[in-house]
């Protein structure tokens, strides 16, 4: 559960965490039958948001990664990092790296990867401030994430950043098979909620990755379902599959 409380502009906005007591937040290692769960299932995602909570849903993610490595299922995660989250006396780095080791799929952004796994940042190329120095350091924070971890197979990295007049540009970069593909970039003026547009983000790369689209087809279609969320209220989507690939024709440039 989490409490959004609106502000009189996005900017003013902030999210009240309730994880204390929940029935999440309780879990121990051994509660959940992982082989009965995982039962004809080809993919398992998980979210940094998890183990965030507490040592003993750390653990409990260990158990599940564990349980999907012996059955073959391909994981990811999502390095969604929550700093009001991690209150439990540990540092992100201290925990995600052994979690990460499981991974095929990661997904964050250069300073997520940095914050959750160690992974280094340029701040000479931050302080550039470039759509050039910025896919410059995704391809640098992929090819460190796959020596670091050399379990995973793609790298998937995106930018959102805000513009003047409350607007946004959003754009995603997928490091895969040694190539790194970039998606177009997408700008609107007029935002309506950012919350959710990550996950969306996230959805639509596994969506593209299962169905076996190619690599530039799978960051382009992540990226746009990203940027549509982000003229939904709430936290969850309505846009089809069609939508999504009119938003690809009416709003990417060439970044």
């Amino acid at each position: 559960l989490l409490y959004v409380a609106q502000g009189v502009d996005l900017k003013q906005g902030s999210l009240i965490y309730d994880r204390r007591y929940s029935s999440f937040g309780e879990l121990q290692p051994g509660m959940i039958d992982w082989n009965k769960v995982l039962e004809n299932i080809n993919w398992f995602h998980f979210s940094a948001i998890n183990p965030a909570l507490n040592e003993n849903v750390t653990a409990v993610c260990l158990e599940a990664l564990q349980a999907a490595k012996q059955k073959g299922i391909t994981v990811s995660v999502d390095l969604n990092y929550r700093a009001k989250l991690w209150q439990y006396g540990k540092k992100p780095a201290d925990i995600m790296p052994a979690l990460a080791e499981y991974c095929d799929v990661i997904m964050g952004n250069i300073w997520s990867a940095n914050t959750l796994l160690g992974i280094g940042l340029d701040e000479a190329m931050v302080a550039e401030n470039t759509r050039e120095a910025y896919i410059q350091h995704a391809e640098k924070t992929s090819l460190a994430i796959q020596q670091k971890f050399t379990t995973c197979k793609a790298v998937a990295l995106t930018y959102r950043f805000d513009v003047a007049g409350g607007g946004i540009e959003y754009y995603g970069t997928l490091f895969k098979d040694g190539a790194l593909y970039v998606s177009g970039g997408f700008i609107s003026n007029n935002i309506v909620d950012k919350i959710g547009s990550g996950d969306c983000f996230m959805a639509a790369l596994i969506y593209g990755l299962l169905n076996n689209q190619t690599p530039a087809g799978v960051i382009e279609y992540a990226a746009a379902a990203a940027f549509g969320k982000l003229h939904e209220r709430g936290d969850l989507t309505n846009h089809s599959i069609d939508d999504i690939h009119k938003i690809i024709k009416h709003h990417a440039y060439t970044v």
